[in-house]
C-alpha cells in the first residue's frame, strides 16, 4: 500500500511539471476583475506593508506554500527546498497528503520539515475520504503531532478519487465524522479542495462542522482528474475523464459565494494563482490568504534559493499592483474601490 502511495506522488510530481494538466477553456474567472489606475497614490512604494497574520502567527505577507507532495525522494527535495523558502520569507507552507506518513516510514523526511521552517504556519493534511476508511481523530492526532504542524487540513477530492485506479469513493455520511476530528484536535482544521473548489452552501455546512478556515481550491489551475486521466491505466476511466475537463468553480467565483455566506471566517484563495496580481485580486474580493503551488514546483525541484526568487517576484507584483492602485497595506487593498468586477467600477458604485 505505502509503496503504491510513494509511486502515485511520483507520478503526480512528474506529471505536473512536464505535461499540461490545467483544465480545458476553464479560467480562474479573475480576469473578469481590473483595477483602475492611480496616476497620484500619494503613498511612497517603499512603504507599502504586505504583512498579516495566520493561525496566530506573523506572516510577512499573506501569501501560503499549498499542498503539493509528500512520501516520495522527489517530494523531500521539493518539500524542503520549499520549507527553507518559506521560512526565509516568512510564508504559511502546507504539506501534501500525510497519509503516507502514517503507512510508511520511507521518505518521512519529505513531511518532517519542521526543523527547516521552524517558526512559520506548518499545515498537515489528510484526504477527507480517509474518515471512511479507518481514519480518525486518533490518527489526526498523530499525524499532527509527527509533523509538529499549527494546523490540519481536510482536503476534498471527489472527482480525482473517481479518476483514480483504485480510488476511494465513499464520501457518505462525513460531515459528523469531520465534526469529531475538529472538536477533538487541539490545532485549528481547515478544509481545502484541490482545484475543483467549494461554494458558500458547502463552506457554510463545514463551518458549522467545526472547520476553522476554508481553502477554496478553486479551478482554473491544475485539474487532478486531468493528472489522474494521464496516470490512469483503465482505457474507460481516461475517456470518461474526457468529459470533466472544464469541470468546476471559478477561485473568483468561490470567494466571493464563501465571503457572502462567511463574512468572518479566514479564507484562503488557491487554484490557479500565478501572479502577484492574481493576488491583490483575489484579497480585493474576499481572500486573507493566498496560496501558491504549480508556480513554485520547479523552482523547488533546484534548490531553496530558486524558490525565493519566485517568491520575491510574487511579492513585487503584489506590491506594484497595491502601489498602482494606491494602497499601503492589505487593509486599503481589501477595502478599495479603484477595481472593476466584470465591467462593473466600483468608483460609480454609489450604494
Amino acid at each position: 500500500m505505502a509503496e503504491g502511495i510513494n509511486q502515485r506522488k511520483t507520478e503526480h510530481i512528474r506529471l505536473c511539471l512536464s505535461e499540461n494538466v490545467e483544465g480545458v477553456n476553464k479560467t480562474t474567472g479573475l480576469e473578469g476583475i481590473s483595477f483602475l489606475h492611480n496616476a497620484l497614490p500619494e503613498i511612497n512604494f517603499a512603504d507599502i506593508e504586505l504583512c498579516t497574520s495566520f493561525l496566530n502567527k506573523q506572516l510577512n505577507a499573506p501569501f501560503l506554500v499549498s499542498s503539493m507532495t509528500g512520501g516520495s525522494e522527489l517530494a523531500t527535495t521539493i518539500n524542503q527546498n520549499l520549507a527553507l523558502a518559506a521560512e526565509e520569507k516568512r510564508w504559511a507552507v502546507a504539506l501534501g497528503s500525510t497519509r503516507a506518513l502514517l503507512e510508511s516510514s520511507a521518505h518521512e523526511d519529505s513531511f518532517l520539515i519542521r526543523k527547516q521552517a521552524p517558526t512559520v504556519p506548518l499545515i498537515a493534511n489528510l484526504g477527507v475520504v480517509q474518515l471512511n476508511y479507518g481514519y480518525g481523530a486518533d490518527e489526526a492526532r498523530r499525524i499532527v503531532e509527527m509533523t509538529e504542524a499549527d494546523s490540519l487540513v481536510l482536503h476534498f477530492n471527489t472527482l480525482q478519487e473517481a479518476v483514480q485506479d483504485g480510488g476511494d469513493l465513499n464520501f457518505e455520511n462525513l460531515l459528523p465524522k469531520i465534526e469529531q476530528v475538529t472538536s477533538s484536535l487541539d490545532v485549528p482544521v481547515g478544509a481545502k479542495e484541490v482545484g475543483f473548489g467549494i461554494d458558500g452552501e458547502v463552506a457554510e455546512k463545514l463551518y458549522n462542522a467545526g472547520i476553522s478556515y476554508i481553502d477554496v481550491a478553486g479551478a482554473g489551475g491544475t485539474s487532478w482528474s486531468q493528472v489522474e486521466k494521464l496516470r490512469s491505466q483503465d482505457p474507460l476511466k481516461r475517456a470518461a475523464a474526457e468529459a470533466f475537463n472544464n469541470w468546476g468553480l471559478p477561485t473568483k467565483e468561490c470567494l466571493v459565494s464563501v465571503r457572502g455566506r462567511l463574512p468572518d471566517v479566514p479564507l484562503v484563495a488557491s487554484g490557479g494563482m500565478k501572479t502577484g496580481v492574481d493576488a491583490a485580486k483575489a484579497l480585493t474580493i474576499g481572500a486573507d490568504v493566498v496560496g501558491f503551488a504549480r508556480q513554485l514546483l520547479q523552482a523547488a525541484t533546484e534548490s531553496a534559493e530558486a524558490v525565493v526568487k519566485v517568491m520575491d517576484q510574487i511579492e513585487l507584483e503584489l506590491k506594484m499592483a497595491m502601489f498602482g492602485i494606491g494602497a499601503k497595506n492589505l487593509e486599503e487593498l481589501k477595502n478599495t474601490r479603484r477595481v472593476s468586477i466584470m465591467g462593473r467600477s466600483l468608483m460609480d458604485d454609489n450604494s
